[in-house]
């Protein structure tokens, strides 16, 4: 017992002034730290109180502590809502036109802008393809609606030239998921291939004259060097889009939605916004975020356990 104590006595303990060194040193990262710590806290952490409205029949009169506790009353609505199979199947159908048209854009992108050799053309395709996402969606619907509409929209008057009939795509509820997911690509595809740029960048260069010099061509070096070094990075974004599988931006829809294709076209955002903010049920479209949160959360951990188990990093 005595030598068991000596020997915790003999361990060096971390010194206060040491400690105050390392903080000293980093500081400046510290400081870079702050304003993202103080976003998280302020914006994230804090407003997750409001949370508890859910359970409650809000009054905002009565506030948070003077409102009546109702359980899971909120929820019990949502579910047997008669137009809450339809609100998260249309939710579901565009997220899976988001994973399976639009997810795979930007890795392509990032793959053939990798084997540009002309940094001119590189620089000016990657500018192209980079400024729609600067563009608000009101402006990306907004030229859509120029080029769509069944009066003088450009498409249209093509189609008649060829001898087609004129379709009306912003009214038709058969077209409004074909736009829906263009515009998506049309905007955020370019902005996606930073990060696999990025990622490719980091690549050691012997691999591919390594490659070439047992011949390989572009395709196979691609294909088993360029793939495999950036898959990490596809896995971790795919776990991180699986987890907004019921986020799918309210304006971008909202734009698009009118009462000809509100069939196909109503999700859960903007459910929440007509059902639960514009008539005032904040207790019911709190219901709501937190149902979209708590599934979310669920896809998240689950698709990052199932890449453990296929021995990829995941995201924690």
């Amino acid at each position: 017992m005595q030598e068991s104590v000596i020997r915790q006595a003999r361990v060096p303990q971390p010194r206060t002034s040491e400690l105050k060194k390392r903080l000293w040193k980093n500081k400046w990262l510290y400081v870079m730290l702050l304003p993202g710590i103080f976003f998280f806290i302020v914006f994230k952490y804090i407003p997750m109180a409001g949370l508890s409205i859910a359970f409650q029949d809000y009054k905002p009169f009565k506030g948070i502590g003077g409102s009546d506790w109702v359980g899971f009353k909120h929820f019990e609505r949502l579910f047997t809502e008669p137009d809450f199979l339809n609100i998260l199947t249309n939710t579901l159908l565009l997220f899976g036109m988001n994973l399976l048209f639009y997810f795979p854009v930007p890795i392509l992108l990032a793959l053939m802008l990798n084997e540009v050799r002309s940094s001119f053309f590189k620089r000016t395709f990657q500018t192209l393809v980079y400024l729609p996402h600067f563009m608000s969606w009101v402006i990306i619907v907004s030229i859509s609606f120029v080029m769509l509409t069944s009066d003088g929209g450009i498409v249209n008057e093509l189609l008649a030239y060829f001898g087609f009939e004129k379709i009306n795509f912003l009214l038709s509820p058969e077209w409004f998921r074909p736009t829906y997911i263009i515009q998506v690509i049309w905007r955020e595809a370019g902005w996606g291939t930073i990060i696999y740029l990025a990622a490719i960048a980091s690549v050691d260069p012997g691999l591919y004259e390594a490659a070439r010099m047992d011949g390989a061509g572009r395709v196979r070096q691609v294909w088993h060097i360029t793939l495999p070094a950036i898959r990490s990075v596809i896995i971790i974004l795919l776990i991180l889009k699986i987890g907004d599988v019921l986020e799918l931006g309210f304006e971008h829809v909202y734009l698009l939605l009118n009462s000809m294709n509100r069939d196909v076209a109503e999700i859960i955002d903007t459910y929440v916004y007509t059902a639960g903010l514009r008539q005032g049920q904040f207790s019911y479209s709190t219901a709501i975020g937190f149902f979209k949160s708590f599934i979310g959360l669920v896809l998240v951990m689950a698709a990052n356990r199932l890449a453990k188990k296929m021995g990829e990093e995941g995201v924690y």
